[in-house]
């Protein structure tokens, strides 16, 4: 991304904090910290699909991508129209596919795709402003989703969506990123 690209996608991300502060938890976007500790635990040399749910200004997005192998496949889905513009701007990679929809929807889109099941899928959405029964259905959609071997790697700001994975994954660790802000929890749940 060039130098004019990083400051619109800063200026976007703290806009539209300030518009939606419920849907995104932060001002800024996840440090290089939180951004790392996820990385390291996708093994690169297996990942063909992967996926993000909550991408925002895609400082996250443009890791995976930088990481993943030639012919692997990532799909983002985003609600927000801004970051959903921004992203299909910003980031011209053909691996890429933008979703503008929910996440609940995982399934149907990778079969749409003909990508079959995801092998690691990275969310950053809140799941502690949620309405009822939302991040129950996305939890649930998400495990389907994953093949065996599966990951899904969640970063919380809260201890909320614990009571989600507990349904849907018996292999659950959880980890704290201080550097961050807000300081985060991860959750790396195996299939």
């Amino acid at each position: 991304m060039t130098r004019a690209t990083r400051r619109r996608q800063v200026i976007l991300f703290a806009r539209n904090f300030f518009k939606h502060p419920r849907m995104l938890g932060s001002i800024i976007p996840s440090s290089r910290f939180l951004v790392h500790d996820l990385m390291r635990q996708v093994d690169w040399q297996r990942a063909k699909v992967l996926v993000e749910y909550g991408p925002g200004v895609g400082n996250i997005t443009t890791e995976v991508l930088r990481r993943m192998r030639p012919d692997a496949r990532m799909v983002v889905f985003e609600t927000n129209d801004e970051f959903v513009e921004f992203l299909r701007e910003a980031i011209p990679d053909p691996r890429l596919t933008v979703v503008h929809g929910s996440a609940a929807d995982v399934g149907r889109v990778l079969g749409e795709l003909g990508l079959g099941q995801a092998d690691c899928v990275i969310s950053g959405i809140p799941f502690s402003t949620m309405p009822p029964g939302v991040g129950e259905a996305i939890v649930r959609s998400t495990r389907e989703a994953l093949r065996p071997g599966g990951r899904f790697l969640v970063y919380q700001f809260s201890r909320e969506v614990m009571r989600f994975l507990r349904r849907e994954f018996d292999e659950i660790r959880e980890a704290f990123e201080p550097f961050n802000i807000l300081p985060a929890r991860l959750y790396y749940c195996s299939v």
